[in-house]
């Protein structure tokens, strides 16, 4: 089974009401370990570096987000400054000129979408949650 399709999925989510995407990129991630769920080859993959994911993985597993608070999170080479955590499963993160990231964890997943500049990261933090609270939904 294929995950891309979810991405499809998760930016179609984040359409407001005139029909324009909030989100552009994204990525799906194990929580054990940040192995990669989807893949680099889809148009709209979010690629993380193994690095990368390894470190946003390992934050969310141990429920402890101060890397991130002291050294911003970093996706694509790009680092993002931390904005907040919420219920130790959501975290938000800004760039000013690059836009938002918006991470939230299933049971055994970590969700990830990129918002670009100008858009609305509340869209895009809709359309994690409907992906994250699925996968979750299905014991995942």
């Amino acid at each position: 089974m294929s995950w891309d399709s979810y991405l499809d999925n998760l930016i179609a989510q984040t359409k407001d009401s005139s029909g324009a995407a909030h989100a552009d990129k994204a990525c799906i991630i194990g929580l054990d370990g940040g192995a990669k769920w989807t893949t680099d080859g889809h148009s709209n993959a979010l690629k993380l570096s193994g690095g990368e994911a390894v470190n946003i993985a390992r934050c969310f597993k141990s429920k402890d987000f101060s890397q991130f608070m002291a050294s911003g999170i970093v996706a694509e080479g790009v680092k993002y400054q931390f904005l907040r955590e919420e219920d130790q499963k959501l975290v938000l993160g800004k760039k000013k000129d690059e836009g938002a990231i918006t991470l939230q964890a299933s049971k055994t997943a970590i969700v990830i979408a990129h918002c670009p500049e100008g858009g609305q990261q509340g869209n895009t933090n809709k359309g994690v949650a409907v992906i994250a609270e699925y996968l979750e939904s299905m014991g995942m």
